[in-house]
């Protein structure tokens, strides 16, 4: 597999800020995420949050699992803003969707949300759920070029 250049990456995070900031404004937690094609620049699936058991990554790689064969999804990216929770890693694995980019760790989203009670988060890497697997799956996270985006708009939504 071919890896995306660092311009990707943060062009392909930037848009994964931008679903995140629409799933606020529809009342939402400020999440997103993006499947890329193999070409590291197609977008073919974008989702926002939706609530505490539909994730934005979760969602998208069932959506994903339903229109692509999972040999094509292999080639393919997903992006998101900040690193999946265990669930998401999971359905990310079952989907067989082969790299993952994110732009903020689970661990700086713990920073930002505390104890809150809508999300209770999870101190598990994903790294740590992928290497308990069978697939090789590449990650790529956190990327500092987009973590001051990323962190405003937590910061701005976990402090109301």
């Amino acid at each position: 597999m071919n890896e995306p250049t660092s311009t990707q990456i943060v062009q392909n995070l930037r848009r994964t800020n931008q679903v995140a900031q629409l799933a606020m404004v529809q009342g939402h937690h400020p999440f997103g995420a993006i499947l890329v094609a193999s070409d590291h620049t197609t977008v073919l699936l974008e989702q926002g949050n939706i609530d505490t058991v539909n994730h934005a990554e979760s969602t998208l790689m069932r959506r994903a699992y339903a229109e692509f064969d999972p040999g094509f999804l292999w080639g393919c990216t997903l992006y998101t803003t900040v690193e999946p929770c265990v669930m998401c890693a999971g359905a990310q694995y079952w989907a067989n969707v082969g790299r993952l980019v994110y732009g903020v760790s689970e661990q700086m989203l713990l920073g930002l949300t505390g104890n809150h009670a809508a999300n209770p988060t999870l101190d598990v890497p994903c790294r740590y759920v992928f290497e308990r697997g069978q697939k090789a799956i590449a990650v790529w996270g956190p990327i500092a070029e987009v973590e001051a985006e990323i962190v405003a708009l937590h910061r701005g939504f976990w402090s109301q």
